[in-house]
């Protein structure tokens, strides 16, 4: 193919990574619209979810679950940290592993934002039908699958 051609086909505004990064943007935008907590990110509310549901858990156990990387789940868990939302503690068989357990404002935290989460998900869908939620889903679930 000619270069030039497939250089003029190519749409940036068309391309799948462009897409997706629009659409979070957008849910990023309707998460601050309705957390109540101004100072909760998207990322910090999935991490405390992670720790909900798994207890006292590592900084590999957080990365694993929630697929945010190291370096950026040190910085939530500092964040968090400051503001009383944790207790990090270290593991008794090996000191350098930290681990990390919601507080009581913590907790009760994530349960006023879990109120909320299905609110934010009706308003990322947005104007999806049905069919095309639950399409978009399976397509995205089996896109990170692979």
């Amino acid at each position: 193919m000619d270069q030039t051609k497939a250089t003029s086909d190519y749409h940036f505004a068309d391309q799948i990574g462009h897409l997706l990064r629009r659409a979070y943007q957008r849910h990023t935008a309707i998460f601050q619209q309705h957390i109540s907590d101004s100072q909760l990110t998207a990322a910090q509310f999935v991490s405390l979810c992670a720790i909900r549901d798994h207890g006292t858990c590592s900084l590999s156990d957080i990365v694993k679950v929630t697929a945010i990387d190291q370096a950026t789940i040190r910085g939530i868990i500092e964040r968090l940290k400051a503001r009383k939302l944790i207790v990090l503690s270290h593991d008794t068989e090996d000191r350098r592993k930290v681990l990390v357990t919601l507080s009581a404002s913590g907790a009760s935290l994530v349960g006023a934002s879990v109120a909320l989460a299905a609110d934010i998900t009706e308003a990322t869908y947005g104007k999806l039908n049905a069919a095309e939620r639950v399409a978009l889903t399976f397509l995205l679930r089996k896109m990170i699958d692979e």
